[in-house]
């Protein structure tokens, strides 16, 4: 049996760390080893890893038992990327990063790339430069005994952004590519499974919201999976793609199978998401090996799950990696690089050294002639005179014109006159009503001070409570471009869900402060 398993992990190194272990040790080695082991599949494809070659460890890049592969962005650090981990077990024939042919190395690559003249050299390389797709190509031995070629393609299709039309006319022109690669595959004799995440919902029960989605069979990524895909229940003489979706081969009207939610949302407790995440197979191989295929929804740490597929093959490993393996990057071959690798030598003509002499030689004398002359303008100690000593502290101080100074003859009154005379009741009484008079003035005053500071610094106000449930909402802030960016609002603290549940977040909303 061979065991298939995709995962958008939505950033591998953040992965490792909400699972608490730490990139710089040994540690991180175990952990990775750990997660393949519960996907336990002969080849795991990774995507959207985000991560770049100069941040790549050889903890992360190197496990035990199995052989790596990774695409990195060129553009932009910590964005998209894809990764395939094959077991010892499955090593691959050929490797090969991207799908244009324009990053291979002409040793040990997949080859086979189709008619690609309707794209420009520059078009090409914009769309293999953000790490989207890599293709690993194995033998594959059948019930029969016959030895095959199956090559699986990982791709991280990307998402159209409706503020950014030209990502859409992107995503398209990356489909249109991945096809011809496939189908050119496909030609050459060799099975093709394509898996990872498509960035597309095809059908409407593939979608939480699909009735409310406006023009949702005219979605252009739509429109193009039924071109790709067959549909084996649909009526004789209808299109027939060259691919079948494997998850709806074996579950074609199961609801609710969702692999992407929304974590902002918390939609994922709901099971308010979309099934973007595929295991798409060509018709002979689906229909004559795989076995199963499923959704893993109980794995955490993404804001996908992971989907796979079995199939009724065995792996045929290669006797060697091909040279795309991580194993063989200089960094981690197991031989230190030397700096003079990084050096390039300058031939210098005598005329360039002599010269070069002559202005060390005057530089040198030079700093000889201004340490002397330093030397001859410093003061010396004998020339400073007593002037020049520390000062005492009491030098700096005057005494004041304006008070008499105090003498010890000063007239001190008696003890006498210090002893005050019986008073009457009624100035006694008097004394105590003003005393009381004074401290409740002083208390009024105090009050009247608190009362100002508290009209002026009131504070947070309360958090507002939600129409829908009466409870505490939670506060956000404006994250798109317009006149409200940064403003923040409260809204339903409840995860997101259908509007028929009244368990899900109601439609609340309130700024925090008028605008």
């Amino acid at each position: 049996m061979l065991r298939v398993v995709s995962w958008n992990i939505n950033g591998i190194r953040s992965h490792l760390q909400g699972a608490g272990y730490e990139e710089p040790s040994n540690c991180t080695a175990r952990a990775v080893g750990r997660i393949l082991d519960k996907l336990d599949a002969d080849i795991v494809c990774l995507q959207e890893t985000k991560v770049t070659r100069d941040v790549l460890t050889e903890p992360l890049a190197i496990i035990e038992g199995y052989n790596s592969y990774f695409s990195f962005s060129r553009n932009r650090s910590g964005y998209s990327g894809v990764a395939t981990f094959c077991k010892d077990s499955a090593t691959p024939v050929a490797a090969e990063e991207g799908l244009s042919g324009l990053l291979a190395t002409l040793n040990g690559d997949v080859n086979c790339y189709g008619n690609m003249d309707e794209f420009t050299q520059e078009e090409l390389r914009a769309l293999d430069s953000e790490g989207r797709a890599l293709l690993t190509q194995h033998k594959i031995r059948t019930q029969d005994g016959d030895e095959k070629s199956l090559t699986v393609i990982n791709v991280y299709c990307p998402h159209a952004d409706p503020g950014k039309p030209e990502r859409l006319t992107f995503k398209m022109r990356f489909y249109h590519l991945l096809q011809i690669r496939a189908e050119a595959l496909l030609a050459a004799g060799s099975h093709v499974i394509i898996l990872g995440d498509l960035n597309t919902a095809h059908r409407p029960i593939d979608h939480w919201d699909a009735v409310n989605l406006e023009c949702f069979e005219e979605d252009p990524g739509r429109k193009w999976m039924d071109g790709l895909l067959s549909n084996l229940r649909c009526q004789a003489g209808s299109h027939m793609g060259p691919f079948i979706d494997s998850y709806r081969y074996f579950q074609p009207k199961q609801k609710g199978a969702f692999t992407c939610w929304s974590t902002v949302t918390g939609a994922r407790h709901l099971n308010y998401g979309s099934r973007i995440d595929y295991v798409l197979g060509d018709r002979a191989l689906v229909m004559d090996t795989f076995q199963s295929s499923f959704l893993l929804p109980e794995v955490m740490g993404s804001d996908h799950c992971p989907v796979g597929a079995v199939l009724n093959v065995s792996p045929v490993p290669a006797k060697q990696c091909p040279p795309l393996c991580t194993r063989f990057l200089p960094e981690f071959a197991g031989t230190q690089l030397k700096i003079l690798r990084f050096l390039v030598r300058l031939e210098q003509d005598p005329v360039f050294k002599q010269s070069a002499l002559q202005l060390r030689n005057q530089t040198q004398v030079q700093l000889r002639q201004n340490k002397a002359r330093v030397r001859s303008t410093r003061p010396r100690p004998s020339q400073t005179g007593s002037s020049r000593g520390q000062k005492k502290l009491m030098s700096y101080f005057q005494p004041s014109s304006s008070h008499p100074q105090t003498t010890s003859n000063l007239d001190l009154p008696s003890l006498g006159t210090l002893v005050t005379p019986e008073t009457s009741e009624e100035e006694a009484m008097a004394s105590v009503v003003e005393g009381h008079t004074k401290v409740s003035e002083a208390k009024d005053k105090k009050e009247v001070r608190t009362l100002f500071w508290k009209s002026l610094l009131r504070g947070p106000l309360p958090t507002p409570l939600c129409g829908g449930h009466r409870e505490p909402c939670v506060m956000r802030t404006v994250k798109k471009p317009g006149p409200n960016l940064g403003r923040h609002f409260y809204m339903c603290a409840r995860p997101q869900g259908p509007p028929t549940d009244p368990s899900s977040r109601c439609n609340f909303f309130l700024w925090s402060r008028p605008s």
